[in-house]
């Protein structure tokens, strides 16, 4: 099994990544395989609704969101982690997601989905909701863990000192690690829910 980390912070060994070190820890206790990708220094632009994925079956900027998309398919579970901006998520990670979500058409469904943030102090929850709105609209099962997943810390390597949150981390690793396990199963013994026909119904009519 593989889980795919998409770490949104533009900080080299900050604060998420010390988050996210503290998951793949327990992801290789586990023997679940790990791969993080940061994205948060590149240069990503946002979704400009122009259709092409809907013809060629990949992003028209042709960038890291393209390669994600590959690794996103072959991968069991996604975390996705963020430092808190004004109460919201980096911008370059929202850019990155809101494409990476729209122009990959291949079944999400029962992927494990796990978003963790990182700040000094508040706007935590609110990105937390935002990042989780990706795996919901993707019939995307969402891992929990004790607490909400937040670490704490502003200057760098400050997180290591929240031990809590890091708790809070390992926590939600073993229960992904389970949730995947468990679904893998599920998966095996009875097969995907039956999926109904999408049909879009806009508010106008």
């Amino acid at each position: 099994m593989k889980v795919l980390i998409i770490n949104g912070s533009p900080r080299k060994g900050g604060n998420t990544t010390v988050a996210v070190n503290e998951m793949v820890k327990v992801f290789a206790i586990e023997g679940i395989d790990t791969e993080v990708v940061q994205i948060g220094g590149k240069d990503i632009r946002g979704c400009i609704a122009c259709g092409s994925c809907y013809k060629t079956g990949k992003c028209a900027f042709d960038d890291d969101v393209n390669e994600l998309a590959a690794k996103f398919e072959e991968a069991d579970g996604l975390v996705v982690a963020s430092p808190v901006y004004f109460a919201s998520a980096n911008a370059t990670l929202i850019a990155c997601l809101d494409r990476l979500f729209y122009s990959t058409h291949f079944d999400k469904a029962m992927k494990v989905g796990a978003s963790l943030v990182v700040a000094r102090r508040g706007g935590c929850s609110a990105t937390f909701d935002e990042l989780n709105k990706y795996f919901t609209i993707s019939n995307m099962p969402i891992a929990s863990s004790q607490y909400w997943n937040s670490v704490h810390g502003r200057e760098k390597g400050e997180a290591d000192q929240d031990m809590e949150g890091l708790q809070t981390m390992r926590t939600l690793a073993k229960n992904m690690s389970f949730l995947m396990k468990s679904i893998a199963l599920g998966k095996e013994k009875y097969g995907l829910p039956e999926k109904e026909n999408w049909q879009p119904t806009h508010f106008i009519r």
